[in-house]
């Protein structure tokens, strides 16, 4: 028998909003019976754990896949049984690059004027090692966004001080519908991708990207225009096709844990990446990664997940353990980091669900697109769900700040919404981003300032306190990401 991996992640938060619109998943962002034929990994059989389990509802829902009403009571969490099972399961692991010459023709401008492209690398040396443990010495990097180009295909790396591009790579040989993002306490970045399925690893600095080449040199896209061709950029460290069958199943929900030192070998673990995907016959797979090559240790199958997508939202609490939403009517969930239980969270008092995010208490919080309530929350202390009532319009992605500031991309218009997390109260609906168009994610960076990725091409840089809009991205391609973009949710719970 299988157990579930080792490592026992201490603290984790990810803002993984959910993706779809008021009409759906990723409304035109994509073809869902386009496919690529192209391949550029080399793919290694690795054994997974391979869990079922049968899950128990605790609050009752309609489902209807086109954003119909839906009544739901107040949820009770309910445990499930599982059982493990040998699987294999291909992975990819790391990908084949070739010699390839640097042409930086970073021509990015956006609204910033400066054009410093350093990288300011964070040892942090004021963490204090775990009883007893000299503080942890990885190199750590926490001054970018990570933002999909869906129909590029392509994933931005971008200064978040300074507002200029440092980077932009190629997520998949072909087309792949990128998404998510989320990234992890050293800055490293994963993008999971709809059609064809696809995680891919992407490293925030040098020193750890990979000189395939042996050419002494990392050769890596060094801003905007500088793309280069799959297999070629070394800092794209490793890509996993997932065999998801249709752009509606592919993976969506994705989150890295957290992890700390070891207290005897004052080591520390490489995080996994949790993901969830849906296969044809709508069960639900919830996929544990290893950080390093990509391989699947564990696979966790959960039937009858719905009729429309894929596990939308993701985001790890601070136990490690993997909290998944369903869009509008599906499922709520959360996989224990150890046993890999499955238990059901139950469904909030309304539907609509959309983008989502994990507060440091493990409070789940989703924005919803329609209906009475624009915002919801789970304590998870008192298994409940709470409704905020109406938010100005629809909210997609959610945020929570150091602060305990819930932060939600509003349509409908056009505007940021913030909340109070201790009252379950707006603070304010309409918080205006002048020149914006479809806001769809929200994510905080390094510095507590609030971005909004704009699906008009454009990233806003928000003051949070006096709501002033600090600079405007304008270099995007069809944007199409609501999670946990610079790692800062993950922030909110690793132990200091």
């Amino acid at each position: 028998m299988m157990m579930p991996s080792p490592t026992r992640p201490l603290s984790a938060l990810l803002i993984l909003t959910v993706s779809a619109a008021c009409n759906g998943d990723d409304s035109g962002d994509g073809s869902a019976t386009e496919t690529s034929g192209a391949t550029a990994t080399s793919v290694a059989s690795t054994s997974a754990g391979s869990t079922s389990a049968g899950s128990t509802s605790a609050g009752s829902g309609t489902e209807t896949g086109s954003g119909e009403t839906s009544q739901a009571t107040d949820a009770t969490t309910t445990a499930t049984t599982t059982t493990t099972t040998d699987a294999t399961t291909d992975a990819t692991t790391a990908v084949t690059a070739t010699d390839a010459t640097t042409s930086d023709s970073d021509s990015d401008s956006g609204s910033a004027t400066d054009t410093d492209t350093d990288t300011d690398t964070d040892t942090d040396d004021s963490t204090t090692g775990m009883q007893g443990c000299p503080p942890d010495a990885t190199p750590k990097t926490f001054d970018f966004i990570y933002i999909a180009n869906t129909s590029q295909d392509t994933v931005s790396k971008i200064n978040t001080m300074t507002g200029v591009e440092a980077g932009r790579y190629r997520v998949a040989p072909g087309q792949s519908n990128a998404s998510r993002t989320s990234v992890n306490q050293f800055g490293d970045v994963a993008v999971s991708s709809r059609h064809e399925g696809r995680v891919t690893k992407v490293a925030a600095l040098e020193v750890r990207c990979k000189d395939l080449n042996n050419n002494g040199v990392i050769d890596s896209s060094t801003g905007t225009n500088d793309i280069r061709a799959w297999g070629q950029d070394e800092c794209v460290v490793w890509s996993t096709p997932i065999p998801s069958p249709s752009y509606t199943h592919g993976p969506r929900a994705t989150a890295w844990e957290a992890v700390v030192q070891d207290p005897v070998t004052c080591e520390m673990p490489v995080p996994r990446l949790w993901i969830g995907y849906k296969d044809n016959a709508n069960a639900a797979h919830f996929l544990r990664l290893d950080g390093d090559s990509g391989a699947i240790l564990d696979d966790v199958v959960m039937p009858g997940w719905g009729n429309s997508f894929s596990p939308y939202g993701g985001a790890v609490n601070t136990a490690g353990d993997f909290i998944a939403t369903g869009y509008d009517g599906d499922k709520v969930v959360k996989i224990d980091a150890v046993t890999l239980e499955i238990t059901d969270l139950g469904l909030p008092p309304g539907t609509y669900k959309y983008g989502m995010g994990v507060d440091g208490k493990g409070d789940v919080w989703i924005g919803s697109f329609a209906g009475a309530h624009n915002l919801y929350h789970y304590k998870s202390g008192e298994g409940q769900w709470v409704g905020l009532g109406a938010g100005g319009g629809s909210i997609l992605g959610v945020a929570i700040d150091k602060e305990g500031r819930v932060w939600g991309a509003g349509t409908g218009p056009c505007r940021l919404v913030e909340a109070d997390s201790a009252t379950d109260t707006y603070s304010n609906t309409n918080i205006l981003l002048p020149g914006c168009s479809s806001p769809w994610g929200v994510s905080v960076d390094n510095e507590g300032y609030i971005w909004v990725v704009d699906k008009g091409n454009k990233a806003f840089k928000v003051d949070p306190d006096t709501y002033e809009v600090k600079l405007v991205f304008d270099k995007l391609i069809n944007p199409y990401t609501y999670s946990d973009m610079t790692g800062q949710g993950l922030q909110l719970v690793i132990p200091q």
